[in-house]
């Protein structure tokens, strides 16, 4: 009889490793002082804008309505149509430049301050800590069985997180639909399809990204993190621990003498970590998590006051600062450094160009389209026709009347007159005919010449008579 071979002793040792890591949940810790408070005004600032931008009431309609339907885009007084894109595309360089120059000069300030992301997660903590507590009261809250007093906390928070978010997608879309109507369309239970999804879609996802997933979006899912560092250089202020001052930490009673005892100013108390909402210590230096919120600021100058210290063991300071000791005044000087004035440049030089165009944009807009079915074509008297559509899209929020005529070609000539009348924010289509006489077409080269279409808007009342001009060809036959 034949004996099983005996495993080996690699088999014997052998274990089973996971790869995985479970996500440990942050309790941040309620703190006051100055920069909470920046935080919470910007907090108000933002949602005041933010909730009652869409009730406000121009001209008779919502001041800023995005009708994607009429595809009509109305800012105040300002009426934007598709394409108008252009637009669209200097707004957002202009919120890329501003966002290298506010991160050269001072790291992380949209993430610490106004990114949705933190003005949400601060509004929900906010109720969290209403119904559960501060940290501690939470976490043993959470360590708890679960009872009617642990269900009522806990349910009273989660609705309050879905009303305020139900809140966000019903704003949200009051963007998109007339929020008065939708206001209606909400109280006869009458909204359509589209308008429920995007309120639930948007309501949860502020809900799991505000109550749930918070630091995690800005550690794992937020690409800003990865990149800011290329933005950063030695002189970019920072949220920074001043280790030759805070080190050697130590726990020391009040009337102990630190230098005695041979420690720094630094008590040891963690309290930097446990204000900080994406549950890093700011005493191991940069790290990419960190967001800049300065809460770990807050509560150390607090710790420093009550133990008589200097405030100031952690603030905002650059490399260069916390090396050579540069008082605040040279730590000022050395904002306006190349790469700063370099930003501030090209955001002001975008900022004036687009303030330009949007301030001396025409009350209208041509679209010209050339008939593709007959690019030329004779006609009554030897006359060469070509056919065009023209667009005229009324940007003022007034009816205005517009006359087409024609140059570029001798005899050019509409074989009708076009006048139009458009109601205010609204476009029209309009079939021209432009002939050239046998003389113009016997001398001229056969192809495509150089025509300009001329329309005016004629004055109505104080305002001014305002002619457009739109280049398209004419085409000769051979």
């Amino acid at each position: 009889m034949t004996t099983p071979a005996r495993p080996s002793s690699n088999e014997d040792t052998a274990q089973f490793v996971s790869l995985y890591q479970s996500q440990q949940k942050i309790y941040p810790r309620a703190v006051k002082g100055r920069f909470v408070s920046w935080r919470w005004a910007i907090v108000w600032l933002t949602q005041l804008v933010f909730y009652g931008l869409p009730w406000l009431a121009w001209n008779g309609r919502q001041a800023v309505l995005f009708d994607l339907g009429a595809r009509r885009f109305y800012i105040f007084g300002v009426v934007f149509y598709p394409q108008d894109f252009i637009y669209l595309t200097a707004l957002l360089v202009i919120s890329a430049y501003a966002l290298f120059l506010f991160t050269a000069v001072a790291g992380r300030l949209w993430c610490g301050y106004a990114c949705p992301q933190t003005v949400y997660s601060e509004i929900f903590m906010w109720v969290e800590r209403k119904f559960q507590g501060d940290r501690a009261a939470r976490m043993k809250l959470d360590a708890s069985p679960w009872s009617l007093a642990r269900i009522g906390r806990t349910g009273g928070k989660h609705a309050t997180w879905a009303l305020i978010a139900l809140w966000t997608g019903f704003t949200f879309v009051g963007y998109f639909t007339p929020i008065r109507t939708l206001a209606n369309e909400v109280q006869a239970l009458d909204l359509g399809t589209w308008e429920i999804f995007w309120v639930l879609f948007y309501g949860a996802f502020t809900y799991l990204n505000a109550g749930y997933m918070r630091e995690q979006v800005c550690k794992y899912m937020c690409p800003y993190a990865r990149f800011q560092s290329a933005m950063f250089d030695r002189d970019t202020l920072i949220v920074s621990y001043d280790t030759e001052r805070g080190e050697p930490r130590g726990s020391r009673s009040k009337k102990a003498d630190p230098k005695q005892m041979g420690l720094g100013s630094c008590i040891d108390c963690n309290l930097c970590v446990q204000v900080c909402p994406t549950g890093i210590d700011i005493r191991k230096g940069l790290q990419y998590e960190c967001i800049g919120c300065a809460a770990c600021v807050d509560v150390c100058d607090d710790v420093m006051s009550k133990m008589n210290y200097p405030k100031g063991l952690i603030r905002y300071d650059t490399e260069n600062g916390l090396e050579r000791h540069l008082t605040r005044g040279q730590l000022l000087r050395r904002v306006f450094r190349p790469r700063v004035l370099v930003y501030g440049s090209i955001l002001l030089a975008i900022c004036v160009v687009a303030g330009y165009s949007i301030f001396t944009r025409p009350p209208f807009r041509v679209d010209v389209i050339r008939d593709r079915g007959t690019l030329a074509r004779q006609v009554d008297d030897g006359y060469i026709e070509n056919i065009y559509r023209l667009q005229i899209m009324n940007a003022s929020e007034k009816a205005q009347h517009y006359t087409v005529s024609a140059e570029g070609l001798s005899g050019l000539k509409l074989s009708t007159p076009v006048a139009v009348d458009i109601a205010p924010v609204e476009s029209h289509w309009v079939s021209v005919a432009l002939r050239v006489p046998p003389e113009t077409a016997g001398t001229e080269k056969p192809g495509a010449h150089e025509v300009h279409f001329v329309i005016e808007q004629q004055a109505a009342g104080a305002e001014q008579a305002y002619t457009l001009r739109e280049k398209t060809t004419f085409m000769l036959p051979r």
